[in-house]
């Protein structure tokens, strides 16, 4: 008895040997399941404030999520609520106060995952200005995105006016010409040129170390994607975040490949300082993201932003209901530590 159990459990390993050996042999032959297509759209030409989204296409993370990207350039004549509404991206490279904005346009923007704890707008001076609010009454040259975000929050919290402002041209040379000038710039890029090529390293006041609230670089998708296809949104967006942290944390290399590919203007000295300016103030691995994990949004943080908006005249806060602006559940659990 105990010989004839023996030969049957021989004969049922035999055949579920083969029956696994046909499905593998089934399998391999099976074609690969398609990658997702997802098209995210950028805010400005490639640079290394964008380095994550390239890291993470270029060493394989998007890949391995299951997604085929493709990353997109904006520009000066980029709309790109415009062109998310159309349909053609998915999702792009947002900014609290726009998105806020877009929907008391009834655009329906949400705002998923934010890269960049703080938003890189400054104000530059020239180095014998050592506090903020010695630039009260100076001409400060502010460009036409600056008059309708940060200026009435300067101006209400600051007591600076509108007959300060004059246009800013992106030329730092009316800066370079008058010691008693100001000029708004991006963290790692105006007071680099200014400080290469005027000789001076000029005073630099981050608008988020003076409060300024909302987040940057952030990832907005339409309310429509984010219902239909969250499981590709929440792999776009855990993905790139690790990219985040292989750029930062390990060799930003290839994403610098891809970077200077997509913009050739871009060289290696300026993708050196933004690696190191966004290292230095900590970007993207402070604030709530050093406790949180990178990509991190908090009601808190999208409350003040709102509030401020609203005490600045910028929404109509009977237009526009603030938590349907953003949303946590592709980040609340996502623990991408630094």
């Amino acid at each position: 008895m105990i010989r004839r159990t023996n030969l049957s459990l021989s004969k049922f390993n035999k055949l579920a040997l083969s029956a696994a050996a046909s499905a593998a042999m089934l399998a391999s032959a099976l074609p690969a399941q398609a990658a997702d297509k997802f098209t995210f759209l950028t805010n400005w030409y490639a640079q290394a404030e964008h380095g994550g989204f390239y890291q993470a296409q270029a060493t394989g993370l998007y890949g391995k999520a299951g997604l085929d990207v493709t990353i997109k350039m904006g520009g000066p004549q980029v709309n790109l609520m415009q062109l998310l509404v159309a349909g053609q991206a998915d999702c792009i490279m947002g900014y609290d106060v726009q998105t806020i904005k877009a929907w008391e346009q009834g655009i329906p923007a949400v705002t998923v995952a934010a890269a960049f704890q703080k938003d890189p707008a400054v104000i530059i001076a020239h180095p014998h200005v050592k506090k903020f609010e010695e630039l009260k009454g100076k001409t400060i040259l502010v460009g036409s995105a600056g008059l309708v975000t940060y200026w009435p929050w300067v101006k209400s919290k600051y007591g600076f006016t509108d007959s300060q402002v004059r246009p800013y041209t992106f030329n730092i040379q009316p800066f370079l010409a008058d010691k008693d000038i100001a000029q708004q710039g991006y963290l790692a890029s105006e007071p680099y040129s200014i400080e290469k090529e005027g000789k001076i390293k000029p005073s630099v006041f981050l608008l988020s170390d003076l409060g300024w609230p909302p987040y940057a670089t952030t990832v907005v998708c339409t309310a429509d994607t984010v219902k239909k296809k969250p499981k590709i949104v929440a792999a776009f967006v855990k993905a790139s975040m690790e990219g985040w942290k292989s750029y930062l944390s390990a060799d930003p290399a290839p994403g610098n490949a891809l970077i200077k590919k997509d913009n050739p203007n871009m060289t290696d000295d300026l993708i050196a300082n933004g690696i190191a300016k966004m290292k230095s103030e900590g970007m993207v691995l402070g604030g709530d993201a050093a406790q949180l994990g990178i990509g991190v949004l908090t009601d808190e943080r999208m409350k003040k932003t709102f509030d401020m908006m609203v005490a600045n005249k910028l929404v109509d806060p009977a237009k526009v209901d603030v938590k349907k602006t953003y949303t946590t559940q592709f980040v609340k659990d996502l623990k991408v530590m630094p």
